[in-house]
């Protein structure tokens, strides 16, 4: 078994902490306070396993987008057992290609973090817009330079679930970039399996988010302290962004 495939397969038990459907509660009163109605059409970038996905899916015809196979999978198990009716997509968000346009777009989980260099986020940003209705609205999170500096820095972190057992280590790049190695144990009839992730964020000022929104065509509603209504601050570990796209329809594909 492939370690990506066993990483999807214990991603839910190490996010249990997440708090998918108070997230999926700040997401929707944003989008309803900026136009976004109920039952209208939305795609969630880099889903994952799709626990966020299928919260959302309860007030918007969703689509689930993600470039791993193995996540897609979990996703669409979960997605039949909650009897809940979801387009799930095997995408690069940076080479997105919707067959129309969307109400809103949403990317979590510190996605944006994941892509390779500052020309990818770009791209993925772009391409939300180039999907997006006039007037749509595009929320996101990101990791902050401070967490990458002071919080993830190079500190090691250690999860215990019971029977899985996390091991999280942190080592700093250049450019405030973490690599990230993860190793994990799970434990069947006594014997512990083990698999190793490992993957590289990088993190960049808010600044370069919203010149990037900005030439996507995007305009910012506002900026918030993770998922609450304060602003960001020099200590902020997540930003999370809304913003509205102002292209014009004949921008469109």
């Amino acid at each position: 078994m492939g370690s990506y495939e066993f990483f999807a397969r214990v991603y839910d038990r190490l996010t249990d902490n997440v708090g998918y459907r108070e997230r999926a509660d700040f997401i929707h009163s944003l989008l309803s306070e900026n136009g976004v109605p109920d039952g209208a059409l939305a795609v969630d970038l880099a889903c994952g396993t799709g626990s966020l996905t299928l919260e959302l899916a309860k007030s918007y015809d969703m689509i689930g987008v993600d470039i791993s196979e193995q996540m897609l999978s979990a996703a669409m198990e979960k997605a039949y057992e909650a009897s809940l009716n979801v387009l799930f997509l095997r995408q690069d968000i940076t080479r997105l290609d919707l067959y129309g346009t969307v109400k809103a777009a949403v990317c979590t989980l510190d996605s944006l973090n994941h892509l390779s260099d500052g020309r990818a986020v770009e791209q993925a940003i772009f391409k939300a817009g180039l999907f997006m209705e006039p007037g749509g609205v595009f929320i996101f999170d990101v990791n902050t330079v401070y967490k990458h500096r002071n919080i993830l820095a190079d500190n090691t972190f250690v999860y215990d679930c019971g029977d899985i057992y996390c091991v999280w280590q942190n080592t700093p790049g250049p450019d405030d970039s973490v690599r990230i190695d993860l190793d994990i144990f799970e434990e069947s009839g006594g014997l512990y399996s083990r698999s190793s992730e490992s993957f590289t964020e990088r993190a960049y000022p808010l600044e370069s988010y919203a010149e990037w929104l900005r030439m996507a065509e995007f305009e910012i509603i506002d900026i918030y302290d993770s998922y609450t209504r304060q602003k960001p601050c020099e200590t902020t570990q997540r930003a999370v962004f809304a913003a509205r796209y102002a292209g014009k329809p004949e921008a469109q594909k």
